[in-house]
């Protein structure tokens, strides 16, 4: 169940270890670039450098810039197949996905849109900052599965 603004579990866990970090403003996406060609990577990599021109450096970890502008964004209508993992008991609750070009590094990132942030909302062009959010809470095991998702600025939590 995606978090519906009501009281946490107790236990946060992010639902893809070593892609982010922090909470509130400090909250950042990770990615790594190389030493030697300055490429930057999200997801991030940690074997070897992606870019087919580059020699090879050491790959160290950034975090990512907290902003950036709209590329494009769909929404979900629809149950997707399996392997997604939903109750199929409960409504399907569509939601926006959104492509974001990152301010600094220039590269897209897709994500999530923001809890009530629905495709009538965007633009493409539109700042759009990076916050912490909730995947999936397991009321079992007292979990939140936490994720990242986007947020137009100016736009209160």
């Amino acid at each position: 169940m995606v978090c519906d603004g009501g009281p946490l579990p107790n236990t946060r866990k992010p639902a893809i270890a070593g892609w982010f970090t922090g909470e509130g403003d400090g909250f950042r996406l990770l990615g790594t670039r190389c030493t030697a060609c300055a490429s930057v990577f999200f997801p991030r990599e940690d074997v070897h450098c992606r870019n087919p021109h580059c020699a090879g450096g050491s790959l160290e970890e950034i975090a990512l810039s907290r902003r950036g502008r709209i590329w494009s964004y769909t929404d979900s209508r629809y149950r997707p197949p399996s392997p997604y993992v939903s109750n199929p008991e409960l409504p399907w609750e569509p939601y926006a996905l959104i492509a974001v070009e990152l301010e600094a590094e220039r590269i897209v990132v897709l994500g999530q849109a923001a809890p009530g942030v629905t495709v009538a909302d965007l633009t493409v062009g539109m700042e759009v900052e990076v916050v912490p959010g909730v995947l999936h809470e397991d009321e079992d095991t007292e979990t939140a599965w936490t994720m990242w998702h986007w947020r137009p600025t100016g736009v209160a939590a």
